[in-house]
């Protein structure tokens, strides 16, 4: 069992401490928009593998990667279909994640086949963080199938002695998961609806379509 910090995100230094430890390959809790994520260096494949450890997740599932600013969307995305280019018009930074063909190399472990899910958080904290780190491989704070957690106690309850540290920014304002849309299927389709509704995205898209969930 590891020792987890609780590091106050408002407090000088706290921020520095994060990213030094992400640095150094361990896994740090941090709010965003959406709920609490845990995450590792996009590009660092055995800090990423960590998080399916920690979090006792299916090795199936890839990890979504959190960026700071749009500069750094090619970094991780091999191309960006015009699809994409108008719905992060609309919707970034903000709480929808787009799958996009991923650059070759971008670590297998972060997802098993050609496509990546990429987001901008819509947290001045979060992506202060990341602009220490550079992308992070990131997903909910919590153990797979658990409740995504919306503060830092709820991290520790779950992830306590997994993780490094967690960065406490108080309770994340949106509190549902993001939406997550395929930019790479056309029309582009939503495989999971979330915090921003189908219906807001079909007012910017018509073509768009919802993935059954059965």
């Amino acid at each position: 069992m590891t020792t987890t910090e609780i590091l106050a995100a408002d407090k000088t230094g706290s921020l520095e401490r994060a990213a030094k430890l992400l640095l150094s390959g361990q896994l740090v809790a941090f709010p965003t928009d959406t709920v609490y994520g845990v995450g590792a260096p996009a590009f660092d494949a055995a800090s990423v593998a960590a998080i399916y450890v920690a979090k006792e997740r299916s090795p199936e599932k890839a990890i979504p990667i959190l960026i700071a600013d749009e500069a750094d969307l090619l970094r991780i995305a091999d191309a960006v279909p015009e699809s994409a280019r108008v719905l992060i018009a609309h919707f970034w930074p903000g709480a929808l994640t787009l799958v996009l063909p991923m650059r070759p190399d971008v670590p297998e472990i972060v997802s098993s086949d050609a496509t990546v899910a990429i987001r901008i958080p819509d947290l001045n904290v979060t992506r202060a963080l990341l602009r220490l780190t550079g992308p992070l491989a990131a997903t909910s704070a919590n153990r797979s199938g658990q409740p995504s957690p919306v503060t830092a106690v709820q991290v520790m309850a779950q992830l306590g002695g997994r993780i490094a540290a967690v960065l406490n920014g108080g309770t994340c304002p949106g509190g549902i998961p993001s939406t997550v849309v395929d930019c790479v299927a056309s029309p582009p389709c939503v495989l999971r609806e979330g915090a921003i509704s189908f219906s807001t995205l079909r007012a910017i898209m018509p073509a768009i379509h919802l993935v059954s969930s059965k």
